[in-house]
């Protein structure tokens, strides 16, 4: 089955392969499925061709994948144009939640680990 351009895995349970779409989580899966009134347990490949369409249907109201990511993208240019602070730490590239930063904020920094090491160097046997 594929929806939007995204094939949903036949090996998993409908909820979660309908998690592979960006923009959609288990939660949102779920009543999706509840929406349209189909198990979630079953496995993408039973699925017949109406319901199928039924949840195409459904997600293609929602703003998923591309035009979700162009909206959050435009978003974070706006705080970054008005100059506010979330924009700021955007632009740093630094956690823009309130995390600390001292230890944490490796994925965003970058895995950069400077530590020290115990002082002495070895010595050269020459």
């Amino acid at each position: 089955m594929r929806i939007l351009g995204i094939t949903i895995p036949n090996n998993k349970h409908l909820y979660i392969g309908l998690t592979s779409l960006y923009g959609i989580g288990i939660p949102r899966a779920k009543a999706i499925l509840k929406e349209v009134n189909i198990d979630p347990n079953i496995k993408a490949d039973t699925l017949t061709i109406d319901e199928e369409n039924a949840i195409r249907k459904v997600i293609e109201t929602m703003s998923i994948e591309g035009t979700l990511k162009r909206e959050i993208a435009s978003n974070v240019k706006r705080l970054k144009d008005i100059k506010a602070y979330r924009g700021i730490r955007h632009m740093r590239r630094l956690p823009v939640n309130g995390q600390r930063t001292k230890t944490n904020s490796r994925t965003v920094r970058g895995n950069v680990r400077k530590t020290m090491a115990s002082g002495r160097r070895k010595e050269s046997k020459t």
